[in-house]
């Protein structure tokens, strides 16, 4: 019996993230799992960062990035990877939304991710995906720090 049948990780771009996505690929691995990889496109920056884009990746990059990562997967013996590019608040999209639109059965995320300041005043994606997901949530703690 596989303990979980869905795993989603869920990608910014940065090291923790990366981090975060070791532990699925080696998961996914361990259950013969499907894997979805996930980035959201934080809509709330556009309208505050519009001219800083500094921590905001563009179409282009984040694409890239998804694919690499995917690549990294199938290379490590994973058969079912697929990438979700979401857009909205990443709060919500990842500990909501995404798992009921794909039946997530485990959450795997970066205990903290690229926009550190954000964190300080809403607290973190990871934090909302602790209290609100309907699964479990795997959060992969950084040796940074």
């Amino acid at each position: 019996m596989r303990m979980y049948k869905k795993i989603l990780v869920a990608v910014d771009g940065s090291v923790q993230s990366e981090q975060a996505l070791e532990k699925a690929i080696a998961m996914a691995k361990l259950h013969d799992t499907h894997l979805f990889i996930a980035h959201v496109i934080d809509l709330r920056n556009f309208s505050t960062h519009a001219y800083n884009r500094q921590g905001i990746l563009t179409d282009a990059e984040t694409k890239e990035i998804l694919e690499k990562y995917k690549n990294k997967a199938v290379q490590a013996g994973l058969k079912n990877v697929q990438t979700i590019l979401s857009s909205g608040n990443p709060r919500v999209q990842l500990s909501r939304n995404l798992l009921s639109e794909y039946n997530i059965d485990l959450l795997v995320t970066g205990s903290t991710g690229r926009n550190a300041f954000e964190r300080m005043l809403i607290g973190s994606v990871a934090e909302a995906c602790v209290r609100h997901a309907p699964c479990d949530v795997f959060t992969v703690k950084t040796g940074e720090g």
